[in-house]
């Protein structure tokens, strides 16, 4: 080496040098200058696994870090670009970057303080990088990557359609799941399935009482018992009796409410076993207190257990959700506080004891049963001078807003509750009342409609109550709305001429779909 340069003239060894430094300028210029990075051969895709190319999956690089795109996690995913398609005849995608995304690697010239920053939840490694289009946008400086407003255009291998994906990481394997909106189950239609009813009408004595067990009435037409709820753009899954078992192992499930929570809480019964009697299946009534009183037609409550999974599901009857107190407690006769602001002393003593619990009233907020069963509205502890809470109207809704701000506030003591307040169940008395020859004669399904389209629930106030809270809505009011056909009407064990019930439902019926919503929303 020593003797070929020995042997070169001055003129020819500095044109050498020259030569030699604008080769390596042009070789720097080159890889640094973006726009005749547009000029390089891409390197093909094909090296790197069709799994990491989808988008919605986690492109990762065990490459320095210094080479890597990284992509903030809310980044608007890939579509199709029709104009660009490739030599191989795959089509492009476009991804559009958020403004001022950086690389969370700071370099150590960066000597700028505000220089934003994020946590990695993507990388796209270098193989794919080397394939990109970086389009202006791009700066450089001091060596780091600052993309603002920048718009890649990456080669796809694989066609993919992302116009419903969003991406989120679950913390697990790095990989993105597809994040989907929660499902609106009021919404949808009603169908015919051939598999409904869930259990017998006929059976099911032990938990069926005989005045809502239609087919052991004069009734003879039961097509009410064969339609399902179809939610809209979403599935409901099917009601198995063993699935809900292992799901609800070890937990209890509590019904609290009036009479149309009875329903509820029966159906359920008659859809875990089946609508038969399970050996089993013990009566723990005792445990919480729901025992029949001396003087009393029937207890409280009722509560029994499924033996094979520890799943104990409960009823209490509390027609308004409020606290009643006894003013004289020697007194039979005596009246009684209603405590609007209150809740029912049950929960408040069992409340730590349930994994699930249903909250539903409305139908006894009338003058007549105050009157009938002696309750004085009281607030504060002192009866109720307020004129806003005179009327029923606004009584019944401050007792909702108490009792949902109450069961709220106790969540956090109670991790393992999950709360639901049940919107009201629709009656449908035409000409009348339940006392002025009101009836619900038609026997025709789906007369008045079959699907449910509006997107806030008929029930305005349990969903003003529930909104901002940890308390899940069950709403079953319009889909309910829409099945006249299926109360018990006329044709009632004892009935009474004149007089048609037009609030209660034959069971098997919808209060069966109010669980199947309930035990999708689980």
């Amino acid at each position: 080496m020593k003797r070929w340069l020995y042997g070169l003239k001055g003129k020819q060894l500095s044109l050498t040098l020259v030569a030699m430094a604008c080769t390596t300028i042009l070789i720097w210029a080159w890889e640094k200058t973006p726009l005749l990075t547009t000029l390089l051969p891409p390197q093909s895709l094909l090296s790197i696994p069709s799994s990491e190319i989808l988008m919605g999956t986690p492109l990762v690089s065990a490459t320095s870090s210094n080479s890597d795109v990284y992509v903030k996690e809310d980044l608007s995913y890939a579509e199709p670009n029709k104009e660009t398609i490739t030599e191989h005849g795959e089509q492009s995608f476009s991804v559009v970057a958020p403004t001022n995304m950086n690389s969370p690697e700071k370099s150590k010239n960066d000597s700028n303080p505000t220089r934003p920053s994020f946590e990695k939840k993507e990388i796209l490694p270098n193989a794919l990088r080397e394939g990109l289009t970086l389009k202006p946008g791009l700066e450089e400086k001091d060596g780091s990557e600052q993309v603002k407003n920048v718009e890649v255009v990456a080669t796809m291998v694989h066609k993919i359609n992302t116009s419903s994906v969003k991406g989120k990481d679950d913390g697990s394997s790095g990989t993105l799941v597809e994040e989907k909106a929660p499902c609106n189950y009021a919404r949808g239609r009603w169908v015919v399935d051939n598999k409904r009813p869930l259990y017998s009408g006929f059976g099911c004595k032990r938990w069926l009482s005989e005045m809502w067990a239609c087919r052991l009435t004069q009734r003879t037409d039961f097509s009410y018992e064969s339609f399902r709820w179809q939610p809209e753009n979403c599935e409901m899954p099917n009601f198995e009796e063993s699935k809900f078992l292992r799901r609800m192992q070890d937990k209890t499930v509590a019904f609290v409410g009036d009479s149309l929570g009875r329903q509820q809480f029966q159906s359920l019964m008659c859809m875990v076993t089946g609508g038969k009697d399970r050996p089993d299946v013990i009566d723990v009534g005792k445990e919480y207190g729901l025992v029949k009183a001396r003087h009393a037609t029937r207890p409280e409550g009722w509560a029994y257990r499924f033996q094979s999974t520890n799943t104990t599901i409960l009823y209490y009857w509390s027609a308004s959700l409020c606290d009643l107190e006894p003013l004289n407690i020697k007194d039979p006769a005596t009246d009684y506080a209603m405590h609007l602001d209150r809740p029912a002393a049950f929960l408040r003593r069992y409340l730590h004891r349930f994994d699930v619990l249903v909250l539903n009233t409305g139908h006894h907020w009338n003058r007549g049963k105050l009157r009938a069963n002696r309750w004085i509205m009281h607030v504060g502890g002192v009866p109720n001078t307020n004129g806003k809470l005179a009327t029923i109207g606004s009584a019944k809704n401050f007792t909702i807003y108490s009792v949902v701000k109450w069961l709220d506030l106790q969540l956090p003591k109670h991790p393992q509750l999950r709360s639901f307040f049940r919107t009201i169940s629709p009656r449908h008395f035409f000409n009348g009342e339940w006392d002025s020859g009101g009836s619900c004669e038609n026997t025709t399904p789906l007369a008045g409609g079959k699907e449910v389209l509006q997107e806030k629930s008929s029930d305005t106030v349990a969903e003003g109550a529930v909104k901002g809270t940890n308390v899940k809505l069950l709403d079953i009011t319009a889909l309910s709305k829409l099945r006249d056909e299926g109360h018990i009407s006329k044709y009632s064990i004892k009935a009474t001429p004149g007089v048609q019930d037009c609030l209660h439902w034959c069971l098997p019926g919808i209060p069966d779909t109010w669980n199947e919503i309930l035990f999708a929303q689980l």
